[in-house]
């Protein structure tokens, strides 16, 4: 019984391990962005500001507009859509913070297919 309680306890405290949150601070600025695609790192760059997001992915340069939601949630609309899929707007939620990077999770809105990236935060 004794050991019972003191693995209850521990997993108790483990599992309250509350990630910091201080998405304020990556509401604007200029970040990176690394994912792995098919064993290739591929590296976009992005300046947000409170109403836009300019990126430059593999020589080209794409804006979509932002919508804050909450402090740590936002919705990405791409302003020149090329295609249907591009039309199609992206739900980010900010996870959780570090000093300067922040882990996220974003899907297509209307979706439940979720993915997760870790975003660094430059300047």
């Amino acid at each position: 019984m004794k050991k019972t309680t003191i693995l209850l306890l521990t997993i108790l405290l483990i599992s309250c391990n509350n990630h910091e949150r201080n998405c304020k601070d990556f509401r604007t600025g200029k970040f990176e962005f690394v994912q792995d695609i098919n064993g290739k790192k591929n590296t976009s760059t992005f300046i947000r500001t409170e109403k836009l997001q300019i990126e430059t992915y593999n020589g080209k340069t794409d804006t979509a507009s932002v919508r804050w939601i909450n402090d740590c949630e936002f919705i990405l609309q791409k302003l020149h859509p090329k295609n249907m899929k591009e039309e199609k707007a992206i739900s980010m939620k900010i996870l959780f913070t570090e000093k300067n990077s922040y882990t996220f999770e974003y899907s297509f809105v209307g979706s439940n297919k979720k993915s997760r990236g870790v975003v660094t935060k430059l300047d």
